[in-house]
């Protein structure tokens, strides 16, 4: 009884922590000045899309135990799928003007009748079957990638996330893919703003906010007890009844499905959706996260991802301009210079926080602790 009312408490504090957190995103965004404050609302954005995709490798990673690096090709089978599916009929004749015009053409928002209405409920709709399609890919590369461990399952999944961004670039399905070439003119997340209200950035943390909620429950629920186990001991697991194979496939699809939704959203952020932009290095960085901020913590993924692109995009920019003092040049600023700073600041992080930021513990945890160290204090006295 005392664990299922701490366990409500937290949910509720939890509740009103993200409560606060969307209207305050909406304070912002209406109070600040939009263009002298570009950087820090493209920080909130981003942050708010990389929280939802290093919590769902988190899941895999950090609760299941399964070394995947095959993130960016989840992401760009659901950037593609979200991007393909809303693009409005008329403008498919000018996106896909080297193939002659595109082989679909229908829009989820006009089909839905178009509108503020039609606009969501054909956002939402697409950002699903995003992660549908980015899970079914999964549990087709799974059936012979999970049988493998360790080291071998991440250089799998990072070749298989590579052949998806060449398949996904090959001339023959430009029709449908446009190729090598961006797809543009679907809704974004300024498509959201209202003529006196601007709300882009409180969709992106809505939306962000409740999947990285379902994961949440997911991971507390009797699945996410078996992905602990699986993680701590397989034979031991696999001694209590848990059938490996088919919870190790789950967590990839669930994982990957979060991941799809997470590639829709960051073709939102980004305006467009193109292969290049899904390389590798956008797996890394996910993974990079997931390390700084705890494996095995879903808070410590959401703050190391905002800390993250913080540092890289914003407060480490002047880095990579020239700087005078007088007639006095500073000497190493120019352009790239940040990436080395900013790659000196992840190695002092990893080596005095090796567990990360939050370990595997969650912000209710803390709080918790804190709490009881107080009632201790006050015991002694």
């Amino acid at each position: 009884m005392i664990s299922q009312k701490k366990s409500k408490k937290g949910a509720f504090i939890a509740l009103v922590c993200v409560a606060v957190l969307l209207l305050l995103s909406i304070v912002l965004e209406n109070t600040l000045d939009p263009i002298k404050n570009t950087t820090f609302f493209t920080v909130l954005r981003k942050g708010a899309v990389y929280a939802l995709v290093a919590s769902s490798m988190n899941l895999l990673n950090g609760f299941t135990g399964l070394f995947s690096l095959g993130q960016a090709g989840f992401m760009l089978v659901g950037a593609y799928t979200y991007a393909i599916l809303t693009i409005p009929a008329a403008s498919r004749d000018s996106v896909y003007y080297l193939y002659g015009g595109s082989v679909i053409h229908f829009s989820l928002p006009e089909l839905f009748g178009g509108g503020a209405v039609g606009l969501i409920l054909g956002v939402l709709a697409a950002l699903i079957l995003a992660g549908l399609v980015a899970a079914g890919v999964a549990w087709l590369i799974g059936l012979p990638v999970l049988r493998l461990k360790s080291d071998y399952l991440a250089i799998a999944t990072l070749g298989f996330a590579e052949i998806i961004r060449a398949v996904l670039q090959w001339d023959k399905l430009g029709p449908v893919t446009n190729g090598a070439n961006a797809l543009k003119s679907f809704p974004t997340f300024s498509s959201f703003n209202l003529p006196n209200l601007r709300l882009s950035i409180f969709v992106a943390f809505l939306l962000s906010a409740v999947c990285i909620a379902v994961i949440l429950l997911l991971i507390n629920s009797s699945y996410g007890r078996a992905f602990k186990a699986i993680r701590e001991d397989e034979i031991a697991a696999e001694a209590m009844g848990i059938n490996l194979a088919k919870h190790k496939r789950l967590s990839f699809c669930i994982s990957s499905f979060f991941a799809g939704v997470g590639g829709g959203m960051f073709a939102m952020f980004a305006n467009q959706a193109q292969a290049k932009t899904f390389t590798t290095a956008m797996t890394y960085e996910i993974l990079l996260i997931v390390v700084i901020g705890g494996i095995g913590s879903i808070s410590g993924s959401c703050i190391a991802s905002f800390l993250y692109v913080a540092a890289s995009e914003w407060w480490l920019r002047f880095l990579d301009t020239e700087m005078y003092i007088g007639t006095f040049k500073v000497p190493l600023l120019r352009n790239g210079f940040r990436m080395v700073v900013f790659s000196v600041v992840i190695m002092i992080v990893v080596l005095f926080f090796r567990r990360g930021i939050m370990g595997d513990k969650e912000l209710p945890d803390l709080f918790r602790k804190r709490k009881a160290k107080a009632a201790g204090k006050e015991g002694a006295k």
